[in-house]
């Protein structure tokens, strides 16, 4: 069989093997690289903890995430156990959880009442499919690059729509289909509102006690099932009648769906492709924030681009089984890892929980109060809610807080899609507005380089820098669209350094996310043990640093007027004086 070559562009011979290697990398699953670093009983006996603890934290949220979607509680059990597998058998996240998730409660609500469940189903192939070409296409890389304005606008308003889904429930009010849009929905409620039955509320009360208390209190107990189990008793006894999942639903069944592919026509694909573009859009921001969230929690790095085709896949997946759209979870990623868990196989032994539970618990599930579920999406919708980050982007620049305000606004009174695409452009306008106003200041310069490539005074300053001491420059605004580029600046270093200098005398402006993304470099910082030393700071980023509370009180930040004085004070803690904490006044 002859052996192909290619010839790259500086005419090294490359064989059709390394070629291929090298472009198929980043859609690797993490699984194989796992299974190749060798995979033993100790890293088993951590999945396998992890796994039950996770599944245990899942099988409440799927059916209550289900129900408040408009569906019944099996399809959420599906959606988690097939898609939960697939996301991490294929994932390109060793620690990555996925099932369906909060965010998706309004489009799906909305979905299903305009074309029906089995438009769903279809919504959600289609929006497989495209997350599979998304990702073979590499745009993972470009859901970075999505403002944190609109993704704090857009969090709040789905919290502020899962709680306004939830009043029915919570209330036991007596009426028919509750509408989808925010304001005829909540004109239903008050003219229903004296159905609203004592003993449903009650159990409200209780189920939201018992998860607020045990969070206090017993915070690695697993809350939303205790609070599940509890209220369930509470409701059999008979001076407590209240709706429960069987006498909505039924009996639930007691095993997966048979793989089916739904009917569809070219009309159906054209009316719902803008739902299947917002699903994916979702599923991809929602499962790479998850990632990065989990590569804080792990130190590892994720693959964007095989995250996202698992993404796909594993909404291909949930569709063929009838279930609802699917993405990573940062909740009980994040409980994934804290459990204990280090590989893609404690996401896909929670999967099997998951299973053994429906197989098992079936017939039990229908004595579970509709309440219960109520209570565990409304401190669900507290917990997306992000208030502390929406306070604090209160606190930046003026057209940060108009993107944040109109994208909020949008996603309860209207749609999620409209919300998005005109923060996004609202957003866009506002970073032109700020770029006509530092031209000449950005003129020309590069945004992220090394001190040594900047120019011959630089290139002296370099060699001034004591043993154990790195330094890069910024250069130009620190915004939106360039903020991830201070993720990987750490990752640049072969040995960490004990003191890093970051000299910001080149950057004339600072937006909140560039404040995120600098808050998140102060915070790995800070976990490897590396003394942050900032120079330079021009008035702008100053003044936006101090009024979004970000340096004052934080002892590993370091801030100097001049590259200088930043050597000097670097070469103290490197040769381990101790040092008093330098501000700019």
């Amino acid at each position: 069989m002859p052996r192909w070559e290619i010839h790259s562009p500086d005419e090294k011979r490359v064989t059709t093997t390394d070629w291929l290697r090298r472009h198929l990398e980043p859609f690797q699953p993490k699984l194989v690289t796992v299974l190749r670093e060798g995979y033993g009983w100790p890293m088993f006996r951590g999945d396998l903890v992890a796994g039950l603890t996770v599944a245990v934290v899942a099988l409440p949220l799927a059916m209550a995430l289900a129900i408040a979607s408009g569906t019944s509680p099996d399809k959420g059990l599906a959606t988690a156990i097939v898609a939960g597998f697939l996301i991490s058998a294929v994932g390109g996240s060793r620690v990555q959880i996925g099932g369906p998730t909060a965010a998706f409660i309004p489009v799906v609500f909305v979905v299903i009442q305009e074309h029906g469940y089995q438009g769903l189903v279809l919504a959600t192939l289609m929006a497989g499919i495209i997350l599979v070409v998304a990702g073979l296409l590499r745009l993972g890389t470009l859901m970075k690059y999505m403002p944190q304005p609109v993704i704090t606008g857009f969090t709040a308003g789905i919290a502020v729509s899962i709680f306004s889904s939830q009043v029915k429930d919570a209330l036991g009010l007596s009426m028919g289909e509750v509408p989808a849009a925010f304001l005829p929905r909540w004109q239903a409620y008050f003219e229903h509102i004296g159905s609203m039955r004592p003993a449903t509320v009650g159990l409200t009360l209780l189920g939201l006690a018992i998860i607020v208390g045990l969070r206090r209190w017993r915070p690695d107990w697993p809350g939303f099932l205790i609070a599940l189990v509890l209220c369930t008793l509470a409701a059999l006894l008979p001076w407590l009648p209240t709706e429960t999942i069987g006498s909505r639903f039924g009996a639930l069944p007691a095993s997966l769906p048979s793989l089916a592919l739904p009917a569809f026509s070219l009309e159906q694909v054209r009316v719902l492709l803008p739902s299947a573009l917002t699903i994916a859009f979702l599923a991809g921001v929602e499962s790479l924030l998850s990632a990065v969230v989990a590569d804080g929690m792990t130190g590892r790095r994720h693959r964007s681009n095989a995250e996202l085709v698992a993404q796909g896949v594993a909404n291909v997946g949930s569709a063929l089984v009838g279930g609802l759209p699917a993405t990573g979870a940062i909740a009980r990623t994040a409980t994934n890892i804290r459990a204990g868990g280090r590989t893609p196989v404690a996401g896909m032994l929670h999967a099997a929980f998951l299973l053994v539970f429906m197989l098992l618990l079936a017939p039990l599930m229908g004595y579970v109060p509709l309440a219960a579920l109520a209570a565990i999406l409304l401190v669900v919708a507290w917990n997306i809610s992000e208030i502390e980050a929406f306070r604090h982007t209160m606190s930046a620049p003026y057209g940060d807080r108009v993107v944040l305000l109109l994208t909020f606004g949008l996603t309860v009174a209207f749609d999620l899609t409209v919300a998005i695409q005109v923060g996004v452009v609202v957003a866009a306008f506002v970073f032109m507005f700020r770029m006509a106003e530092t031209v000449e200041v950005t003129s020309g310069v590069r945004l992220v380089e090394a001190d040594g490539r900047e120019d011959p005074e630089d290139v002296h300053q370099r060699q001034r820098l004591p043993e154990g001491v790195e330094a890069f420059q910024i250069s130009g605004p620190l915004f939106f669209g360039a903020a991830n580029r201070l993720d990987g600046l750490l990752d640049a270093f072969r040995h960490s350094p004990r003191v890093f200098i970051l000299r910001m005398r080149l950057v004339p402006m600072i937006d909140s996310s560039g404040v995120h993304a600098l808050a998140s470099l102060i915070e790995r910082c800070r976990r490897k043990g590396i003394h942050l030393v900032i120079s330079g700071l021009q008035p702008q980023p100053r003044q936006v640093l101090a009024r979004m509370g970000l340096l004052p009180g934080s002892g590993e930040v370091h801030l100097v007027d001049g590259f200088d004085a930043a050597v000097e004070l670097a070469g103290d803690m490197a040769h381990g004086k101790d040092v008093q904490r330098r501000a700019i006044d």
